[in-house]
C-alpha cells in the first residue's frame, strides 16, 4: 500500500486501487460500522488515546467511501447546502481521498455531543490535534491558504494518513500532499549494512518517505557497507555531482586464492601459492597513481545495452571494458599472513575489487576482497550517517543540496529570479568559475547555473 497515494481533481482513483486495501472496521459517532484502512485505524486509535489524555476526546464521522457513496452524499448535501458548497468541501466520484481508506474526518466531543463543523467551538482543540498528527503519521489535508494547490477549503476535521516520516517532513515544511510529491528534495546520508544491494536501499527509502523518484549516488555490493548518499525527489537532479566525487575505502583482502566475482561470495576458480617474502606497503604504495582498471564482469556496466552480470550469468565470453581511474592514497593499516588491510582513496569509478586483483597480480598470487567499508564520500564520512532503522524510527537528517555541494550560493532579486524561472541566461557579474547555486529572497533554493564563456547558463532549475 502507498500512503502517500494521490487522490485529487488531477490525479483520479482507479476502481483496481481497490484491490490493494485492507479495509478494516470501526464505529463512528452515532455507533455505525465504517470502514477505513488497517493501518490507518492503528494510527488513529493511537491518536485518539494521546488526546484523551490531553482532555479532547474526537470520533470518527467519514472513513471509506465507495463511489456510489460519493454521489449520493453529493446529491444530498447539493440539496441541503447547495452548489458553491459541494464545489468548496465535496470531491466528485474518483476524486475523492475517502476511496483511498486513509481519510477520516473527526469531530470534537464538547459537554457529550460531537461537533464537527462549528469552528469557534473546537478551535483551540483542533489547533492541539494538528500539532499532534505527524506523531502519529497523519496530516491536515486541506490546510488554510492552500485551497488554490489542493482545490478545497480549509478543512481542520478532514485527516489523511500518510507515515510517519512523510507526515513529520508535510508538517515541518508547511506543505500540503500535492507540494511534497512534486516539489521535495532531500539527500540523506546513509550507512548502508552489509547483506543488501543499494538497489535495495533505494527501494526502502522509496517506501518509507512515499515517494518514487529516488536515485543512490554509487553503488555499494551486497558484502560492502558505509557511506552511501541518496537523493530524493527533486534531488535527483544532482546526482550526476555527488556521483563524481572522491570515495575513500577500508578493505580487507585474502591472498592466494581467486574468484569469479572477485570476493569471497564467490566461487573460487583459482589459487596460486603466496611468495614467502611481499614487500607489501611498498607494493600498495607503487598503486598510488592513474591507470586504465579492467571493469569486473559481476558489475552493472553495459556492454552492448547489456550488463556484464548478464553474461555472467549466463556464462557468455565478453571483452571487458577498462575505464580510467585515479587512485589518490593508499596506506597499509593490517598485515597477517596471506592476508592484509588497507585504506583508499580514490575517483569516480574505481572498482575495490578490480584494484585488489591487480596488487594480487602485481604481487605474483592471487588476491580477493573479504571485507569492504566506504568510509567517506566527498566530504561525507561514516560520522555524518544514519541506519536505516533510524530512519524507520524518523529519528535522521535530511540535508538540503545547497548545503552539500561546494558552490557559490548567490540571493537573486525579483528580476533576476524572473530570469531563471524562465530559463534565462545571466551575464556573470559574479566571477563564478564552474556553478553556482541561486536562491530567492526566502532562501530557497530556485537554481543551479554553469558557466558558459561570459555567461551563466541552466544546468538545473528547481522552480
Amino acid at each position: 500500500m502507498i500512503y502517500t497515494k494521490l487522490v485529487n481533481k488531477e490525479n483520479l482513483w482507479k476502481e483496481k486501487d481497490l484491490t490493494k486495501i485492507n479495509l478494516v472496521e470501526i464505529i463512528d459517532i452515532n455507533e455505525n460500522k465504517r470502514k477505513i484502512e488497517e493501518k490507518t485505524k492503528e494510527a488513529y486509535d493511537e491518536l485518539k488515546n494521546y488526546l484523551k489524555q490531553k482532555n479532547i476526546e474526537i470520533g470518527i464521522t467519514e472513513g471509506y467511501r465507495t463511489v456510489e457513496e460519493q454521489i449520493n452524499l453529493r446529491n444530498a448535501l447539493l440539496k441541503e447546502k447547495g452548489l458553491s458548497y459541494i464545489e468548496n468541501f465535496v470531491a466528485l466520484p474518483y476524486e475523492s481521498e475517502h476511496h483511498t481508506g486513509l481519510a477520516i474526518d473527526i469531530a470534537i466531543k464538547k459537554e457529550n455531543e460531537y461537533i464537527d463543523e462549528e469552528l469557534e467551538l473546537t478551535k483551540e482543540d483542533y489547533k492541539i490535534i494538528h500539532e499532534t498528527l505527524p506523531k502519529y503519521g497523519f496530516i491536515l489535508r486541506y490546510p488554510k491558504n492552500k485551497e488554490k494547490i489542493t482545490g478545497y477549503n480549509y478543512e481542520p476535521w478532514h485527516l489523511r494518513y500518510v507515515g510517519k516520516v512523510p507526515a513529520q517532513i508535510i508538517y515541518n515544511n508547511n506543505l500540503t500532499l500535492e507540494e511534497y510529491l512534486k516539489d521535495y528534495k532531500t539527500v540523506l546520508y546513509i550507512n548502508k549494512p552489509k547483506g543488501i544491494t543499494s538497489f535495495d536501499v533505494v527501494n526502502e527509502i522509496r517506501h518509507i518517505f512515499g515517494i518514487k523518484k529516488v536515485g543512490h549516488t554509487g553503488t555499494l555490493d551486497p558484502i560492502a557497507e558505509g557511506v552511501m548518499l541518496v537523493a530524493i525527489g527533486k534531488a535527483t537532479k544532482i546526482v550526476e555531482l555527488l556521483t563524481a566525487e572522491d570515495k575513500e575505502y577500508i578493505a580487507e583482502v585474502e591472498l592466494g586464492y581467486k574468484t569469479d566475482t572477485y570476493d569471497n561470495t564467490g566461487t573460487i576458480i583459482e589459487k596460486k601459492e603466496v611468495p614467502k617474502i611481499i614487500n607489501l606497503e611498498e607494493k600498495l604504495k607503487s598503486f598510488k597513481k592513474t591507470y586504465l582498471q579492467e571493469v569486473p564482469i559481476y558489475s552493472a556496466v553495459k556492454v552492448n545495452g547489456k550488463k556484464l552480470y548478464d553474461y555472467a550469468r549466463k556464462k557468455e565470453e565478453i571483452s571487458l571494458p577498462k575505464k580510467q581511474v585515479t587512485i589518490k592514497e593508499i596506506e597499509l593499516l593490517e598485515e597477517k599472513e596471506k592476508a592484509f588491510t588497507f585504506k583508499a582513496l580514490v575517483t569516480k569509478g574505481c572498482y575495490i575489487r578490480s584494484l585488489i586483483q591487480d596488487i594480487g597480480e602485481s604481487l605474483d598470487t592471487y588476491a580477493t576482497m573479504t571485507n569492504l567499508i566506504r568510509t567517506k564520500q566527498g566530504k561525507i564520512s561514516l560520522k555524518d550517517t544514519n541506519t536505516l532503522e533510524e530512519i524507520k524510527k524518523n529519528k535522521f537528517q535530511t540535508h538540503n543540496i545547497e548545503d552539500i555541494l561546494d558552490y557559490p550560493i548567490i540571493k537573486v532579486d525579483e528580476k533576476e529570479y524572473l530570469k531563471i524561472s524562465n530559463g534565462v541566461n545571466l551575464k556573470d557579474k559574479w566571477n563564478i568559475k564552474d556553478k553556482v547555486i541561486f536562491i530567492d529572497k526566502e532562501e530557497k533554493l530556485i537554481g543551479i547555473y554553469e558557466k558558459k564563456d561570459d555567461f551563466l547558463k541552466t544546468w538545473k532549475n528547481f522552480i
